[in-house]
């Protein structure tokens, strides 16, 4: 009999690998018609869609590990690196889908909540005071404007799988749609700065460090207290927190 294995669970959403077979449970249906679209329109290698059953998707598992994970030393090559580059580039060449994803919020509306949320850490004493100011002038430069791309909205490392130096496949897809390029290339190099150079000669084209630089600061400050409220650990070694300090 398989194991089953908690690969994420939170009180918003959990995932499930039993043998070769993952398992998503949502409590919001419409990422998960977000998903399936996604998957079915991604020019890029995914993982098959078995069957859905509200409020469970089931999906295959994909060939070779994950590329990495944030708060760990990747074991990817940098060739590998490159290679997932070369794919991102893909994917944002891609026609554009119907939707708008987490990579398309507005500068207005970012601006808004970072603003809100940078008031709430120092309020509530979770991050020093100068480690938020100075990264919320680092943010600053990813307020700009940007031309839609096909963006995955999601793109962690681990959401990336590789084997040797050839990409098999990118996972979860609830947050994709139409948003800003760079966003997805700050949220697959966030922690793992060492690699930024190998994703970009892969992905083909100039890129504004700056900017991938603004994002690392904007998602961290956005992302620390719902972390700490979800049962998970910004401030572990390589985390966001650390991320905010290497801008200092």
């Amino acid at each position: 009999m398989n194991e089953v294995e908690v690969v994420v669970a939170h009180s918003e959403r959990a995932t499930l690998r039993v043998g070769d077979v993952f398992l998503k449970v949502d409590a919001d249906q419409a990422r998960i018609d977000v998903e399936v679209e996604m998957v079915s329109l991604a020019p890029v290698p995914t993982p098959e869609v078995l069957w859905r059953k509200p409020p469970v998707l089931a999906i295959a598992a994909l060939p070779g590990t994950t590329l990495g994970r944030l708060g760990r030393p990747s074991t990817g090559s940098p060739a590998a690196w490159a290679a997932a580059g070369a794919a991102i580039r893909e994917l944002h060449e891609a026609p554009l889908p119907p939707r708008p994803g987490q990579a398309g919020r507005s500068s207005v509306a970012l601006a808004a909540e970072l603003d809100a949320e940078c008031e709430s850490l120092v309020t509530n004493d979770v991050l020093p005071a100068d480690l938020i100011i100075r990264n919320r002038q680092v943010a600053e430069a990813a307020l700009r404007p940007w031309t839609p791309a096909f963006t995955h909205g999601d793109l962690q490392v681990a959401h990336v799988f590789v084997e040797g130096d050839e990409v098999t496949g990118i996972i979860d897809w609830s947050e994709a749609g139409r948003g800003d390029a760079l966003y997805d290339l700050a949220t697959f190099t966030l922690g793992h700065e060492e690699h930024l150079h190998d994703v970009v000669a892969g992905y083909g084209t100039d890129v504004d460090l700056d900017v991938i630089h603004a994002w690392w600061s904007l998602r961290s400050l956005l992302a620390v207290r719902w972390l700490i409220e979800h049962g998970f650990d910004p401030f572990a070694p390589g985390c966001e927190v650390d991320v905010l300090r290497s801008r200092m």
